[in-house]
Parts: C-alpha cells; structure tokens; sequence
C-alpha cells in the first residue's frame, strides 16, 4: 500500500497530515498525485467525499513558491460552502509554512475586506465564480501570473449555471497554467470545457461511472406529498441519526419543514439562499459541532457540503436529476464510512425516480411503510359497511373524521325531528294505554297513572267518565 512519501510529498507536509489524523492516501490521491506532480493536466471522475480536496491541495503546496507578490492557485467552486471547506483545509496544512497565504472568495461578504486581504500577497484563492469575475473586473485580481487552474465540481458549476462565467475566469489565465478538473459525473458540456481548455489531460476515474459512492445504502420510499411529514418524523424516530441531511426542492419548503421538526423538539436548522452568509456560516458551524442534528436544506446551499459523521440524507423531495442525486446522498457515506440515503418518491415522482435508475445504471431497492395510502377509497359508504380503513391518519398531518361522525353530522335536523316524533309517539301511545287500562280495571287502574290522569281533569282521553262521577256525587251531599 503506498503512502504520501513515495507519491512524491515532502516529509514536511506528511508530518502535517500526520498531526491532522491523516496517514493513507485514498484512492483518488494515489491516482492522481503522481500526475500532477508532473505538470500533467488531470481530469478526475470522483465522487464527494473521497478525499479529491488533498488530491490538488498536497502536488499544489509541494510546487507553490513561498512569499511570491502573485496568486499562484486558483480554486474555483460552485458554492461558498465548498470555497470555505477547501480553505479551511488548505489553512490546516500550511499552518507550519511561512509565506504562503489562502483566500476564500464568495459573494455574500464584505469587498473591503476582500480587497484588504488580497493585497497581502495572498498565493491561494478559493472562490465562487461570480465573485471572482466581480475582482477581475474591479482589477482587484489578477490571474496572468497563475500556475495551477482547479476546478472542483464541475458539473455542478454546469448544473447551477455558472459554465459561462467559469469560461470567461480561464480566459484571464496564461495558456501555460496547469489545469485539475474533478467532476462526480461527466456530462457532455464539460467534456467540451475539458477539449477546449486542457491540454492532453489524463483521464482519472475512481469510483463506477456515475454511480453513487458504494458505501452508501439506498432506499426508495414510496408516499405522498400528504405522508410526508408524518414519515419524515417516523424515521428520524426509528433511525436515530447522529447528522442528517435533508433535502427540499425549495427554500419555502425548507422552512415549512423546519418549523414542523423544531415544534417536534428535534435539534434542527435550516440552510438556504435567502441567509446571510453569517447565518449560513453559524448554521454550518453548529452542525459540525453536533450542536444540531438535523440540517434541512435546499440542493445548492448544500454543495461542498463536508461534515464528518453525516450518518443519513433523507430525499424529501426527489432531485430532478442524476446529478444532482449523486451529489445529495454524497454527504453521508464519506472517507470509506457507511451511509444510508432515503429518497421519497410519490406515483408522480416515478418517472423521475426511473430516469435517475437508467443514467446512473443501478437499481434502488423500493419499499412501502404502514402509513403510506397508496389509494383512496372510491366510496365511503363500503368503509361504513365494515371494509378496511385507512391506517394511521395522524402520521399524515391530520385526522380524518370518523364514520360516527360523518354519519351524526349529515343530516343534523332531521334526526333531531326524528327523535321528537318519536317521543311524541311515545307518550301518546303510554297515556292511550294508561286511560284504557282504568276503564277496563276500574278501582285496580295504576295508582301512578291514576293520579297524574286526576291531576289534570279532563286533558286525556278516558278521564272524563270519573269527572261526571265526581260531580254528581257533590250534589247529592
């Protein structure tokens, strides 16, 4: 097994890998740091999480010249996540270096403050592209003088709509530069950026083609739009993830979600573009830390996403494409550690779930919960008669009103002149027997009917006899 020495990396920087937990080479580094140490353009095929950062950093740091007035690397991401996270870990290895400085540039910060620090003779700068395109035309960054061109993720780039920007940034390098390109897939137009821009670039592929990292377990669950908080809520329950990712198509949904989880007592926040970066940048910190658990999230605030320990990434809505998808459940299942990724699919989400089953060739293991309805009943009237019911309504969001219900509430008035007929009925009928029993009895009538019949002379039938009794008996006192 080879180790960072005999790929060509100095003891210094080894001895720095070595305080930061870092001793083996991953797969894409073994491939790919011989090759750039050797001035060769590299174009690398992997996906998150395997360890592509050092790939560049390290042949980078081994040929970058200290204290130089000149910005000698560019790095250019397709998100201010991914900027920061690889300048936290360039400024984690040159820590022992003198003379080397790194600069992350991204919208959503101060320019000042940008340009202050860019004329410390900063050698590094990790940046997004619009950003970058902002100082170059303020000329506040100059690329002529650049000797190593990366750029991370680029089919996000392509993905996010920054491949015209990323074509006008190369256009200010010298045709002399070394160019990296690290894609987790490989789409026709940054095939074309590779042909037009690399010269004879060797081709670097760790993982299968496509294909989501192998450490990661995949599910698709299927529900409805309705199931899915109450689902969502059954499974952080049952799964108990240390961090996890979740997923939304939009910020509105994010938030909704969110709320939904912190009313469930869940430690959570959310990360989308209507943050400020400060925000963002206190979000990110609190995960890392543990401090949350549960991080809702839409697709491009959560590029370059690097958090250690990321157990799970739940698919609430399902991404639209196979990009996409790779690079969502890519969080989970980083540096060889498992992963479990769960994507939620409804009957209109198929199609979609499909396409992304046919370009990335593999096949997701479906599955159903107990609280998914997959149909509604056509008549109610057969739940009355005793035919199954749906399960579980609450873990849907809401309660659906019983049969008891639906059947005292239909016709509320009419029952109730239902129910004084008949008590109507009824008394009749009692004081109809009542009256004929005292005829036909006489003196063994009722005692109890007796004397509510004397009480009120002659109001019901069969009373006025024992009157005219009565009466005349006073007058012949």
């Amino acid at each position: 097994m080879a180790d960072f020495l005999s790929l060509g990396i100095s003891k210094k920087v080894v001895d720095q890998l070595a305080h930061n937990g870092i001793v083996i080479p991953t797969p894409i580094q073994e491939a790919a740091i011989p090759h750039v140490l050797e001035n060769k353009d590299i174009i690398a095929q992997a996906q998150t999480g395997t360890g592509k950062t050092l790939a560049f950093l390290l042949p980078i740091l081994e040929k970058i010249v200290p204290d130089s007035p000149d910005v000698q690397a560019l790095i250019v991401t397709p998100t201010r996540e991914l900027a920061l996270q690889i300048t936290s870990e360039v400024k984690k290895l040159i820590e022992n270096m003198d003379g080397v400085e790194a600069l992350a540039v991204y919208g959503g910060q101060d320019v000042d403050k940008q340009l202050k620090k860019l004329k410390r003779h900063v050698q590094i700068v990790v940046g997004t592209p619009g950003r970058l395109l902002d100082h170059i035309r303020r000329e506040t960054l100059s690329l002529g003088n650049i000797s190593f061109l990366v750029l991370d993720e680029a089919d996000q780039m392509l993905h996010i709509g920054f491949l015209h920007e990323v074509e006008e940034i190369i256009r200010e390098t010298p045709r002399t530069r070394q160019t990296m390109l690290f894609s987790a897939t490989m789409p026709n137009e940054i095939k074309t950026l590779a042909k037009k821009h690399m010269n004879e670039p060797v081709n670097i592929q760790v993982e299968k083609k496509q294909g989501p990292a192998l450490s990661v377990k995949q599910i698709a669950l299927h529900t409805t739009d309705r199931a899915k908080q109450g689902t969502i809520i059954e499974l952080i329950e049952t799964h108990r993830p240390y961090l996890a990712v979740i997923f939304c198509r939009t910020k509105r949904r994010v938030t909704k979600l969110f709320g939904i989880l912190k009313a469930h007592g869940f430690l959570c926040d959310e990360l989308h573009g209507d943050l400020s970066q400060a925000k963002r940048e206190q979000v990110m910190k609190r995960f890392r830390d543990g401090e949350i658990q549960l991080l809702i999230a839409t697709d491009v605030a959560a590029r370059g996403l690097d958090v250690e320990g990321v157990t799970h990434v739940f698919n609430y809505d399902i991404p639209l494409d196979a990009e996409s998808y790779v690079h969502r459940i890519g969080r989970t299942g980083r540096a060889g550690m498992k992963g479990l990724a769960i994507t939620f699919y409804s009957p209109a989400d198929r199609q979609t779930l499909e396409m992304i089953e046919k370009e990335l060739n593999i096949r997701i293991p479906k599955q159903n919960i107990g609280n998914v309805e997959t149909k509604a009943p056509k008549d109610e009237r057969k739940q009355q008669r005793g035919a199954k019911t749906r399960p579980r309504e609450e873990s849907r969001g809401g309660r659906q009103p019983s049969k008891r219900t639906k059947e005292q509430g239909s016709k509320p008035r009419d029952g109730r002149k239902t129910e004084e007929k008949k008590h109507r009925d009824f008394k009749q009928k009692g004081n109809a027997e009542a009256g004929k029993g005292r005829r036909n009895a006489g003196s063994k009538s009722d005692s109890r009917t007796g004397a509510k019949a004397g009480s009120k002379p002659g109001s019901r039938p069969g009373t006025k006899p024992s009157n005219r009794k009565s009466a005349a008996n006073k007058k012949r006192r």
